[in-house]
């Protein structure tokens, strides 16, 4: 990848932005307003971007690393203690006792698997410049970012920069202009349609993606939801489709895609390679309820590609039998 990932490194990736503590509940479709309506199941688990994708990239079998600030409360604790389950390296977190994480609270429509979040940010403390160590940012092979905690993105992605450190960045706000200055420090940028098209001002993906290789990312992936991504560098350009799978939730896709892959960039797999790996992981997600629960493992996916994947995917997975 770079002449870094060479080198060893604590962590194959850090991540620096939102972790949430996520209230999810099934419904039989989205309620009308001013009527009461049973959840038909209702589940707790940690979500946000970032860290759900340091949790996709822990379950595939990499050594992660989450950034953040979290307090002395009954949301911090359940993200804490959740992080260790899933073998997160928690070191970078900042105690600060009445911060908290981001609580979300969705609606899945189980006829058609969608859903509504609704969020808030009120217990969140933000990181500041002084809290953050560039010994230990820069003790990793990859750094993750999202859109929540702009001026330390920037200047975490300027320290690797400098070290040679390989980015990729998770933006969901088209109207957040103020995004442009990090998306120019942007190895990997990964991005919903919608983000695209609205960030941009382009009418069609074509030119937001000649708008987005301009300014510095190396690869640039549009997600299309449920019929795949776009994936272009300056070279290349090409579609990779969904795979079918019985789908209980969206909650969480496209954190979970990212976290498959990033996981193929450590294995520096070619570009079309990861596209393919990173969708069967997103696509495995969807048949359980929530952001993570449907996490893949390594062999689960492998096991699915294999069975279902190109002859191109299958040619590097046998190597790893």
């Amino acid at each position: 990848m770079n002449k870094n990932s060479k080198n060893k490194k604590r962590f194959d990736v850090i991540g620096i932005g939102n972790c949430t503590v996520d209230f999810l509940g099934i419904v039989p479709s989205f309620p009308r307003p001013d009527t009461k309506n049973k959840i038909i199941r209702f589940v707790q688990q940690g979500g946000g971007p970032v860290a759900t994708a340091l949790v996709t990239l822990a379950r595939l079998g990499a050594k992660v690393s989450f950034i953040g600030k979290l307090g002395d409360n009954e949301f911090s604790h359940f993200v804490i203690n959740d992080f260790i389950q899933e073998k997160v390296d928690i070191s970078g977190v900042i105690k600060e006792e009445k911060a908290g994480p981001y609580l979300g609270f969705i609606l899945i429509d189980k006829e058609k698997g969608s859903r509504t979040i609704y969020w808030t940010d009120q217990m969140v403390s933000p990181l500041r410049k002084e809290e953050l160590s560039r010994d230990f940012i820069t003790s990793s092979r990859i750094l993750h970012f999202d859109e929540y905690n702009l001026p330390i993105a920037i200047l975490a992605a300027t320290w690797a920069k400098e070290e040679g450190i390989k980015t990729v960045l998770d933006a969901e706000t088209p109207q957040k202009k103020e995004l442009l200055p990090l998306i120019k420090l942007i190895d990997f940028l990964i991005v919903p349609e919608e983000f695209a098209l609205g960030f941009s001002g382009k009418g069609n993906l074509k030119k937001a993606i000649e708008f987005f290789l301009k300014y510095g990312p190396e690869v640039v992936v549009i997600t299309q939801g449920k019929k795949g991504s776009l994936t272009a560098t300056k070279k290349k350009r090409f579609f990779q489709p969904t795979f079918n799978v019985p789908v209980v939730d969206t909650t969480g896709c496209g954190d979970v895609f990212h976290g498959g892959f990033i996981y193929g960039l450590l294995k520096n797999w070619p570009i079309e390679v990861i596209s393919e790996f990173a969708t069967a992981v997103a696509s495995l997600k969807c048949e359980k309820l929530g952001g993570r629960a449907g996490c893949p493992s390594f062999q689960r996916v492998k096991d699915f590609l294999l069975s279902f994947g190109s002859e191109r995917m299958k040619s590097f997975l046998e190597r790893d039998r």
